[in-house]
Formats: C-alpha cells, structure tokens, sequence
C-alpha cells in the first residue's frame, strides 16, 4: 500500500443525468463515480474505485458544484443544502437543486436535449495500493479527498501524469523495501557464519 501527497486529478462518467422538477424547483441526479467498476485511463493504467473511497468527504467536507470545473460557474454546495452526496452500493450518488440562473437554465436545457450527459469529480486521492501483475497496472483508490463534483459537456480524464508519479512512488517504495530485505538477509547470513565459525 502508498501513502502519497495528495495532488489533485478529475474523473469523469458518462452515465444517465436525469432532471426532476418539483414545483420551480429542478434537481439534477446522477452518479459521479461507481465503485468497484475498471476505467482504462488513457491507455497507461486501469483505476478502480473501492467502496467507501467518499467516507471522510463526505462527513467533513464542504464541497461544491460546478458546471465544467469551473469555479465561476457554481451549481450547488453541501453547506447549503443545495448538493447532496451520499455513497451506496453502486457508487457517489449527486443530487444537485439547480439554480434560477443562466447557468442553471442552461445545464437543465442542456442535459433535456441529451447534449450533457455526465458528471465528473475533482479529488486528490490519499490512500491507494497498485497491482503491477497485469498491463497496463491497475491502480485501487482506497481514500479520496472530494474537492467538487461537475456537471460536465465533454467527459475527459485529466490528472494521468498525476498518478503515474504515484505509481512511480509505489515502485521507488517496493525497491526500496526488497533492497532492505536483501540487505538483512545478507546480514543474517553473515552473521549465522560467523556463529557457525565462532
């Protein structure tokens, strides 16, 4: 397992995005990641999501929505109530009450006409492990910082080069161990010649 300084990376999922309509007001529901599912991420490695990655973020953050990334363009915060997060047994369910703003009107439209379909997550992931057995290596997101969730036009991964150094960092973490193994093995041969001699 990797502990690694967190940088932040965004995932992205097309999947359905239905909006609901009670009243004036318009909810967006979807999910922005699904567990246990394997993403091909670029063609350099797999990424798997494990259940209950969301946990801490969910208890302790205050996070927002947006509509493509874009901090400007605000959709929804946890804090106000107006963008629910929960994780079930399929993955990070979003509901997000859109606002009456041009931003608001233009995602409900969008996501109407089929232009938008899906959400994705900006996070920093902080507790991981990779399998390098299979090719491309696959990498296990046990613990993510949730930064965001977006409503987003053109689904794209970014933050590849990101993991890859944390898969280097795996790799410079297991050549560092075997070396230490090797070093104590040829310590405790030595020393069980010297008894052996002695």
């Amino acid at each position: 397992m990797s502990t690694i300084k967190p940088e932040a990376e965004r995932r992205s999922l097309v999947r359905v995005v239905e909006t609901r309509a009670n009243g004036d007001k318009v909810t967006v529901a979807g999910y922005a990641a699904v567990f246990g599912e394997t993403a091909d991420i670029g063609g350099y490695f797999r990424e798997i999501i494990a259940p209950g990655a969301f946990g801490k973020s969910l208890k302790s953050g205050d996070i927002r929505a947006y509509f493509d990334h874009d901090s400007g363009r605000v959709l929804g915060r946890s804090s106000a109530g107006t963008l629910r997060l929960s994780e079930d047994e399929k993955g990070l369910a979003v509901e997000i009450d859109l606002p009456d703003t041009s931003d608001g009107r233009d995602v409900k439209e969008l996501i109407a006409r089929g232009d938008v379909s899906g959400m994705s997550i900006g996070f920093m992931v902080t507790k991981q492990t990779w399998d390098e057995t299979v090719e491309p290596p696959t990498r296990t997101s046990q613990e993510v910082i949730l930064r965001e969730v977006s409503i987003v036009s053109e689904p794209a991964y970014e933050g590849t080069s990101i993991a890859l150094r944390s898969l280097e960092h795996s790799r410079r973490h297991q050549n560092h161990v075997a070396a230490a193994a090797r070093v104590a093995e040829r310590k405790a041969q030595a020393e069980q010649r010297f008894r052996s001699i002695a």
